[in-house]
């Protein structure tokens, strides 16, 4: 069903892996670790425009509340026509409400693929979405757009001892798809437990960025604060969602994560650091250029010091 998901995002880890192993031991972890890494930056940099836009539609969105008010309240018992006039004025500021959502829609498919075709290449289990293959069928069969050779690969690949498909609470039958068994979830947790610490601070980090620069905003007066208590406290609980509840929901479940799937969530979230301060002071850096020709327009059009204001003169006066 999600096969439209799960052949690119293997072809794109596929291309990177075949660049790698130029460099590097084609059956080695660093060159599969660096394959996820190369892959989370190509998708990233596809994004960066599409993040751009959102960022200036955010703004443009922050801009358009007031005027959003006055239609609620103009129109507050026809719900129709304020849909209809809400729309018009998202089209005057140029405004689209879907493309501002586009990098988060675009970001969870590659993290779903990612999973399923890093999952997918250890089919030895009997849980859920396993084929319960046998070792021999396992290596055997081909995992998307990777060979048999490919699998066997990625199977042998070891980073510190630990296969890149293992993770935490992987069942034991599955360890047997990795010869020779020389690691235990302990050696996997010694090296899944870093990975996921970074992840989770990285996502606090992040979301602390993008809170401290919002609310400078409001003490500033470049963004206006919530209309009322109850948005204010809406506010309040995303932020603290994106703060706390995410991070916190990461490190529960990073014991079903693999360590491959890890590396990709750490490269993510370093890039999202980097790209949140380059991004932010831009758009800080274009509001203060439009705020500033703004001010040079009304200085134009201001009377000089001394002059008298033009005054339109009635009709028969001398």
């Amino acid at each position: 069903m999600l096969n439209f998901i799960y052949w690119p995002i293997s072809a794109i880890l596929w291309f990177w892996h075949k660049v790698v192993s130029f460099v590097f031991d084609p059956d080695s972890g660093i060159s599969w670790v660096l394959a996820i890494v190369l892959l989370t930056v190509t998708i990233r940099v596809i994004l960066v425009r599409p993040t751009m836009k959102q960022m200036r539609s955010m703004r443009k969105m922050q801009e358009m509340q007031p005027r959003i008010q006055e239609l609620k309240a103009k129109y507050k018992n026809d719900q129709q026509k304020m849909m209809e006039e809400t729309r018009k004025l998202q089209k005057e500021m140029g405004v689209n409400p879907i493309a501002g959502c586009l990098p988060i829609l675009v970001q969870m498919p590659v993290f779903i693929g990612l999973f399923h075709v890093l999952r997918s290449f250890n089919r030895t289990g009997s849980g859920v979405g396993q084929l319960g293959l046998s070792i021999e069928q396992n290596r055997l069969t081909p995992n998307y757009i990777f060979s048999a050779e490919d699998v066997q690969s990625f199977l042998d690949a070891r980073l510190f001892g630990v296969p890149l498909s293992a993770y935490i609470w992987m069942p034991e039958d599955m360890y047997q798809a990795f010869q020779p068994v020389d690691f235990t979830w302990i050696t996997i947790t010694y090296v899944a437990a870093p990975l996921i610490a970074i992840i989770v601070v990285a996502l606090h980090l992040n979301a602390r960025m993008s809170i401290d620069r919002q609310k400078a905003r409001i003490a500033s007066g470049k963004q206006k604060p919530a209309a009322n208590d109850q948005m204010q406290m809406q506010m309040d609980m995303m932020n603290k969602m994106m703060m706390w509840f995410l991070p916190l929901t990461i490190l529960l479940t990073g014991v079903l994560w693999h360590i491959g799937l890890l590396f990709y969530m750490v490269s993510n979230n370093v890039w999202t650091f980097f790209q949140q301060r380059f991004i932010f002071a831009k758009m800080d850096a274009e509001e203060e250029a439009e705020l500033q020709a703004k001010r040079e327009a009304k200085r134009a059009t201001a009377p000089k010091p001394g002059q008298r204001p033009n005054r339109n003169k009635g009709k028969g006066a001398k």
